[in-house]
């Protein structure tokens, strides 16, 4: 693998780890139900805003729409050489 597809790799590797947006949301909202931290809210307000939300959406979009890419690659590659 060359440096691109190294960092690529890891970037994903990082998009699938990390929870999602709405996840951070719901979690954000649960602590200042419970002590109304002025910092929890503010991290609940940017979780909260729609661009953020779509960014998040769309990276873990096509995180995954990469990965598939690669595997039916890698399916190809296979029967190709199972047909040879």
């Amino acid at each position: 693998m060359d440096e691109a597809q190294v960092s690529a790799e890891r970037w994903r590797e990082q998009v699938r780890a990390q929870g999602s947006i709405e996840q951070d949301r719901k979690a954000l909202a649960r602590l200042i139900e419970y002590d109304h931290d002025p910092f929890e809210t503010e991290l609940y307000e940017h979780s909260s805003d729609p661009q953020m939300r779509l960014v998040d959406k769309a990276k873990r979009s096509y995180a995954g729409q990469y990965d598939r890419r690669l595997r039916r690659m890698r399916e190809r590659a296979k029967r190709t050489e199972v047909d040879q």
